[in-house]
Parts: structure tokens; sequence; C-alpha cells
């Protein structure tokens, strides 16, 4: 994926990451993180919807590969998917909070619309 930030973390690192804030996200609803984070778990989850929105069997393995809890990835293709069928990308919301207590870093909440 070109343009991707590297959060100051390896590959392998920066990807368990992603894939843990992407599965609580769809798990709650909402997450609250930094800004650059919530820009890169917005683009994921919005894959990983669309992916979801024809129920195939390819698209089932390509979420349970990408999502760590399997009742996250079946709530995923039962609920949040139909939610947005008719709506075209942008199934997610980001909110600034400002800046975080101990190191001045930018807060966001971003959440399911």
């Amino acid at each position: 994926m070109p343009g991707t930030r590297k959060l100051g973390r390896t590959t392998d690192s920066r990807m368990s990451m992603l894939k843990g804030l992407v599965t609580y996200l769809f798990e709650n609803g909402r997450i609250e993180t930094t800004v650059t984070r919530a820009k890169e778990v917005r683009a994921l989850a919005e894959k990983m919807i669309t992916i979801a929105k024809t129920p195939s069997l390819t698209s089932k393995r390509q979420v349970l590969a990408f999502v760590t809890k399997e009742t996250v990835a079946n709530k995923l293709f039962s609920e949040i998917a139909p939610k947005y069928a008719d709506r075209n990308g942008g199934y997610t919301r980001i909110y600034k909070i400002g800046p975080r207590r101990g190191d001045a870093a930018e807060m966001a909440i971003i959440e399911l619309v």
C-alpha cells in the first residue's frame, strides 16, 4: 500500500496493531486513538466492510485473514455490512478530541457511521 504511515514500527508489528484496532472498532463501534492511527484504521476498516458486502466464501476468507476474532467477523457479515448495503464508502467518522495529557499527541475518536 503506497503512502501508508509507518507509525514508528516494523511492518509485522504495525499490521498486528492495525488488525487489533480494526477488530476492536467492529466489536465496539468506536475507539479512541491518535489521529494518525485513526486515519490508517479508517482505510483498512472501510476496505473490510466493502469486502463483507458480498457474502461469498472468498470474502469470508479475506476478512477472517485480517479480523482477529471469528465472532467479530461473523458480526461484520451479519450486522455491519448489511447496514451499509446502499452506501458507497464513508462508513467511518473521525472526531479530533485534542491533545493527550502525557505526550500531547493529537487524539481522535473513530466510529462507525
